[in-house]
């Protein structure tokens, strides 16, 4: 006999401290409570209570089990009930949690820490939320939560180390930074391919600094120069105001008062592999290109250097990564980014899209928590699936994903580009060795994915047309008017026959992507 549920139901309004309950599971027996307190039980039977159970004797006609109901707030009601599970497995008792699933304790325990972290009984709180743990792991924002309070109870090498399990791109600098207008992220490139069925996929996520539309918006000008009446003829929806949305959402973050704020494109120069863009798109936006050398900062304010003296900044869409952008901060070899804008953008004087610190969302080890955000955060399902994901710091993951890692693709969490990959069906035993050997090293910087069989488009290569492998990045821009999602995006090709890898910098190219109206 297995997963038996009962319910304890004071009545509404009842105010409880706690209170025992001794259930014979086998004679289904409530006896006698005790520990009321201006309140009564009127009823026992299938359905939720707000308990935690605790097998506490094992008899030999059954299991005996004591629940304590735990106050929210003083004041119980009907709809904060949760459920109890007993699970009795081959005469051993198990201790499981309150919840007719695991969510539903989890649901329960977070209610009670909340109320805790309310009335300012941190530690209590704390407490609580360990406890969910013990249920999930995986669940980042209770790691997020539990990182929060530690640093406001001063502990912060316990803060860190939940923050580390979060991603390994977390900034201690950039906790507690409001962003302008408390948006974090005004441009975002989500990677999704189809599978062999034709589902549809979420890849992953891109939240730094996102590139590729400038090739969206290229593809689209060949088009139109090769296809003059092809695309009205078939409603194709333009993309052509992207530059001009764009621009507007980044004058909208301008802190001064002022009619022209200016707004500057940082790159990292002439070298870096999305050069091409960063150019393209302060061309079309009408706004400066700057390196780091282009600006200096005094007195927490960022300036330009332009031929006529010192011209204020308001607003940088910046394409340096977070490690180089202040060596005063972060890296401090680092020449592509600026001396002190770290502070400028801390005292609001200048606003930097995307948001430093970002890096902790779209880290690839975070990419399996997301469904379960969406859950927990927007009380739906999502509506795309996520590729299954491993995270190679659990060892049952490591032996899983270590004896078939021939149908497996492994990442390194903070690459991006195609860079620090490798795709099982592709490689060698040399390269396979390499990688557990890396795995091993540092697990925490690794995830395992199964390899999926992209879908395929039609490329007219020497001649012909060939299948080659292709995903889609769509582009989502967040302004003061919501989020609107450019009718387009990037379609990424493998080029080289039976490979599976889309992205430019490794040979990878690119299709004019339609939206029809």
């Amino acid at each position: 006999m297995r997963d038996q549920f009962e319910r304890v139901r004071p009545r509404d309004g009842a105010c409880l401290d706690h209170a025992h309950f001794h259930f014979d599971r086998v004679h289904g027996q409530l006896e006698q409570p005790g520990g009321l307190q201006n309140g009564v039980v009127d009823a026992v039977e299938p359905a939720p209570c707000i308990a935690r159970g605790r097998a506490v004797q094992r008899r030999a006609e059954g299991v005996h089990v004591r629940l304590e109901i735990l106050p929210l707030g003083g004041v119980l009601r009907k709809r904060d009930f949760a459920l109890l599970r007993v699970d009795v497995d081959d005469s051993r008792v198990r201790r499981v949690e309150s919840g007719f699933a695991r969510a539903a304790a989890v649901e329960t325990y977070t209610k009670v820490a909340q109320s805790y972290d309310q009335q300012g009984f941190f530690l209590k709180a704390v407490a609580v939320y360990k406890q969910i743990l013990k249920l999930d792991t995986r669940l980042v924002e209770v790691h997020l939560k539990l990182a929060e309070l530690y640093r406001q109870l001063g502990l912060m090498s316990d803060a860190m180390q939940h923050f580390e399990q979060v991603a390994a791109h977390f900034h201690r600098e950039a906790a507690g930074i409001e962003p302008a207008n408390g948006v974090r992220i005004q441009v975002s490139g989500i990677d999704l391919i189809r599978d062999h069925d034709g589902t549809y996929y979420v890849l992953e996520d891109n939240l730094r600094t996102p590139s590729g539309v400038s090739y969206m918006l290229e593809n689209r000008s060949i088009t139109y120069r090769i296809f003059p009446d092809l695309l009205p003829r078939n409603k194709v929806r333009s993309v052509k105001d992207y530059p001009d949305l764009l621009l507007k959402n980044l004058v909208n973050l301008a802190n001064r008062q002022k009619s022209d704020p200016t707004v500057v494109l940082l790159t990292p120069g002439i070298y870096n592999s999305a050069y091409f863009e960063h150019t393209t798109l302060a061309r079309m936006m009408g706004i400066e290109l700057v390196e780091g050398s282009d600006l200096l900062v005094d007195n927490h304010k960022v300036y330009m250097k332009t031929t006529s003296g010192l011209r204020q900044v308001d607003v940088i869409y910046r394409r340096v990564d977070d490690d180089f952008i202040d060596p005063l901060v972060f890296r401090g070899d680092s020449m592509l980014g600026v001396p002190g804008i770290y502070g400028a953008y801390r005292t609001g004087n200048v606003a930097i899209v995307n948001a430093m610190g970002n890096g902790v969302a779209d880290d690839k080890a975070v990419y399996s928590y997301v469904p379960a955000m969406i859950r927990y955060y927007l009380n739906e399902e999502p509506i795309l699936k996520n590729v299954p994901t491993y995270q190679l710091e659990i060892p049952e993951n490591r032996k899983l994903v270590f004896e078939n890692m021939n149908k497996m693709v492994i990442k390194k969490t903070n690459e991006s580009g195609g860079y620090g990959m490798l795709i099982g069906s592709a490689a060698t035993e040399k390269q396979m060795e390499e990688f557990k050997v890396a795995v091993e090293d540092d697990p925490r910087s690794y995830i395992a994915q199964p390899i999926i069989s992209l879908s395929s488009a039609p490329c007219y290569i020497n001649g012909i047309l060939q299948p080659r492998r292709v995903d889609l990045r769509p582009f989502a821009l967040y302004g003061p008017d919501g989020i609107d999602i450019v009718p387009g995006g990037l379609t990424r090709v493998a080029l080289k026959e039976g490979s599976l890898v889309v992205n430019s910098s490794q040979g990878g190219g690119s299709k004019d992507t339609w939206v029809l109206e």
